[in-house]
């Protein structure tokens, strides 16, 4: 889970950008050696030095046309991401050990390799993606240094210049991208958050008993989610509203089961464990959601392997369902139904330390021990705004 790529729209993207960027790539180094060194042999900057037989000109087209299968073997397997790294690295280090070899004892002026160097500095802003664009920045920067402290050849501190200046531009480039998607990330967030409490405020029209539920059990969640450090930031933003609608499926359970003050027959306990698929079968094609879908599916499942819908036994159910299983079950107990009222936050702590082991998993109820104090905090920051908010309604 914690590898997955956050969309198939992103994953998309990524592929089609390194696409081009291989086309990029091939075009210019090629094309450029054909014009250097066949077309023009006789330009200023190859004097003496002749075709590419000298250094390791021919070997470096080896291997550039060799990184060709394993790029599509990449693309092919959806991961995408390393071609580009692979190729800058490749390049570079061959790069470094070709103009070392020509130039070291030589006469003739230095020539930078091939004006990929400078296409790559140039377009590193396209993967949006800050690493690469330092890597690509301060690579460059090293060959140069490498190679000038090699040759002794004051003539290297003009491509230096030039990659200086056109990192520059590149930087300006990658930061008004990182803004703009910044800007449609928050607003796309925040678009999706207002769609998801819309959905969970009809959701409860059916079950007033159940006013704030969805709420809380991805506050709580998010507690203990963030206390295992296993998540990244847009990991636990996905998870997020996943938590929100994780009782989504309840949408198709009659009112009178959900507000039946008594105990539920078998043939209305059946369509009360139906609700987790149904829900994720909603919002499998949401963007932003289906990556934690079963956070819906599997919230009922328990350790023992007694729950529903899959009847899944340890980690057999992902971590952040078993998260939400504990988060859900804790606001359940503390929260008042129709077929009782809320217990004490004490009670319902000593009833998740039982369930170690049984129903949870044991060693996400260690870590809840740890962090209840903010679970508390939590609970009665909610309810007293609560409460605020139902007094100032009533004053007006």
């Amino acid at each position: 889970m914690r590898n997955q790529l956050r969309s198939s729209t992103l994953l998309n993207e990524e592929k089609r950008t390194t696409i081009w960027f291989l086309w990029l790539f091939y075009v210019v180094y090629f094309v450029y050696d054909v014009f250097y060194f066949y077309i023009l042999p006789d330009n200023p900057w190859s004097a003496g030095l002749g075709l590419p037989t000298f250094g390791f000109n021919y070997i470096m087209y080896l291997v550039m046309l060799f990184l060709l299968p394993i790029s599509y073997y990449l693309i092919k397997n959806n991961t995408p991401g390393p071609i580009k790294y692979i190729y800058f690295i490749t390049f570079t280090l061959f790069n470094i050990v070709n103009d070392i070899w020509v130039y070291s004892g030589n006469d003739a002026p230095y020539g930078s390799g091939n004006v990929i160097e400078i296409v790559i500095v140039l377009f590193s802003p396209i993967f949006v993606n800050k690493r690469f664009f330092n890597l690509v920045f301060l690579g460059t920067i090293f060959k140069f240094i490498v190679v000038g402290l090699s040759i002794q050849d004051p003539l290297v501190i003009l491509p230096l210049l030039m990659v200086g200046i056109l990192a520059m531009i590149a930087y300006i480039l990658l930061n008004r991208f990182l803004s703009y998607v910044s800007a449609v990330e928050s607003s796309y967030d925040k678009q999706l958050e207002g769609m998801v409490k819309g959905i969970i405020a009809t959701l409860e029209l059916k079950d007033p008993y159940t006013r704030g539920h969805s709420e809380r059990v991805a506050g709580y969640a998010m507690i203990l989610a963030n206390a295992t450090e296993e998540f990244q930031d847009d990991e636990l933003k996905s998870f997020y509203y996943a938590c929100l609608l994780h009782d989504i499926g309840k949408v198709h359970i009659p009112d009178y089961i959900l507000t039946k003050p008594g105990k539920l027959t078998s043939e209305e306990f059946d369509l009360i464990k139906a609700h987790p698929s149904v829900g994720a079968n909603a919002v499998q094609q949401v963007e932003g959601i289906a990556d934690n879908i079963d956070v819906i599916y599997h919230h009922h499942e328990r350790w023992d392997g007694k729950g529903y819908p899959d009847g899944l036994m340890g980690e057999e159910t992902h971590l952040l369902p078993r998260v939400t299983a504990i988060a859900d079950a804790f606001d359940a107990m503390t929260s008042s139904r129709s077929y009782r009222s809320a217990l004490p936050l004490e009670e319902a702590y000593n009833q998740i330390i039982a369930g170690r082991g049984t129903q949870f998993d044991p060693e996400l109820v260690d870590l809840f021990e740890k962090v209840y104090p903010s679970w508390a905090d939590y609970h009665n920051s909610y309810y007293n705004k609560d409460d605020s908010l139902e007094e100032a309604a009533t004053t007006k």
